[in-house]
């Protein structure tokens, strides 16, 4: 409603914006409101701090730091789960660019201060120049600052957003009522199978995560194994949990740059979620070590989240994922991750999407977490439980609409012989 004295109102400033037929309904600190006054959803801005964040960072950002510090706040959505919300949200919703003429009365609603950009909320990763001073974009300090940043939240949380298996990675659904377990136990199998693990062989998993990986290859596939991580927290959970398995005299969970190993001679590779963190550039080093690390006729089997195309950028500077979620961050398309190891000497023997697997894993999370929202959020605060509700909800949508894909290449190291100790037609046995 406009003021008494002809002025608009924050409700005003929205509807001009969204128009009366958006999926949800804005409230504002002002007393007035906004949007569609039927719809489901209900947004309110809190203060003029709220204001501030949208109108200095139109877009995901400034909506990301107004909801992350509580000066937006969200009624009828989980916010452990916020899946439908956002469904709605992307489906067809566009804002619309105010005429010029209308700028100066926008202005004097929300007030000359809402232009001056307030300190973005603690959770918030440094802008890309300012992690410059960690180094360059996938060095060593930096890297390892990128995988502090998100993966030591806390082990404890960890565990009620990803369930029994600690495993951070998409999981394989074997069929359309499988559980979040079973569908990671199946995918750890898919890449043992893959890898031709075999009693007695040496396994390295690089970017081993909470060691889902080396636990279930040394059991189930009696093998000897090596996982390294960057994440200090996750190795000291990993390497705890193999010893209380009785595994530790075949399966070691090491805090480590994977470039610093030193050991050779590896039967297999895994490479599960980590190539998103080490930047396109950087891929002919990494299948470099591959090849150096493995034997001949050894394998490497690469799971990771992947563009649609080759074409757009792998970095996506400024953004919530940047900031919130993965710090210097890149994908591409799996057709970059096969040229580069292609060129390295990989031989490509298989390649698959597991993209739709993807959404389900990101959705099982969510459900996690919503069932889990006040331990989780009593175990690592409000905003950063919002942050991962977000994240998941929005990873799960932009796999189903195909945004997003991920993609398992299996290589393999073909000594001058040609023998590539591969069978003539394999079914992986899954």
């Amino acid at each position: 409603m406009t003021r008494s004295n002809g002025t608009m109102t924050i409700g005003d400033v929205v509807t001009k914006l969204i128009g009366q037929d958006a999926p949800f309904r804005v409230t504002a600190y002002d007393g007035s409101s906004g949007g569609n006054p039927n719809a489901p959803y209900a947004v309110h801005i809190e203060n003029e701090r709220g204001i501030r964040y949208l109108i200095t960072h139109p877009g995901e950002l400034g909506l990301a730091r107004a909801y992350v510090s509580g000066d937006l706040t969200l009624s009828g959505v989980d916010l452990g789960d916020p899946y439908d919300f956002l469904n709605v949200f992307w489906s067809g919703f566009e804002p619309k660019t105010p005429p010029l003429r209308e700028i100066p009365a926008i202005l004097s609603a929300v007030g000359l201060g809402a232009l001056k950009p307030p300190p973005p909320p603690p959770q918030e990763a440094p802008s890309p120049w300012r992690r410059a001073v960690e180094g360059l974009r996938h060095s060593r300090k930096r890297d390892s600052e990128a995988i502090h940043h998100h993966y030591d939240v806390s082990n404890e949380f960890y565990e009620m957003v990803l369930g029994d298996s600690m495993t951070y990675t998409c999981a394989c659904y074997p069929g359309e009522d499988s559980t979040l377990e079973e569908a990671q136990f199946h995918k750890y199998d898919l890449v043992c199978k893959k890898l031709g693990l075999v009693p007695g062989m040496r396994l390295l998993d690089i970017g081993c995560g909470w060691g889902g990986m080396v636990r279930h290859a040394v059991e189930h596939y009696g093998v000897t194994a090596l996982g390294v991580t960057l994440s200090r927290e996750q190795a000291t959970w990993g390497q705890q949990k193999v010893k209380e398995l009785g595994l530790d005299d075949r399966a070691e969970i090491r805090y480590s740059d994977y470039r610093d190993v030193a050991e050779t001679g590896f039967d297999a590779l895994s490479s599960i979620g980590l190539t998103e963190h080490i930047g396109v550039r950087n891929y002919p080093t990494y299948f470099q070590f591959a090849m150096e690390h493995l034997r001949d006729g050894g394998r490497m089997l690469n799971h990771s989240i992947t563009r649609p195309d080759n074409k757009a950028p792998s970095l996506t500077k400024g953004g919530f994922i940047d900031r919130y979620v993965f710090p210097d961050g890149e994908i591409t398309g799996v057709g970059t991750i096969i040229t580069a190891m292609q060129d390295q000497g990989l031989e490509i023997r298989h390649v698959e999407d597991l993209r739709e697997h993807y959404a389900r894993t990101c959705r099982a999370w969510c459900v996690n977490l919503s069932e889990n929202w006040d331990a989780c959020v009593a175990e690592a605060g409000e905003p950063t439980a919002k942050i991962w509700g977000l994240y998941l909800a929005g990873s799960s949508l932009s796999f189903e609409t195909n945004r997003i894909q991920l993609h398992q290449v299996l290589g393999v190291k073909v000594p001058q012989s040609g023998d590539a100790s591969y069978p003539l037609r394999p079914t992986f046995g899954v």
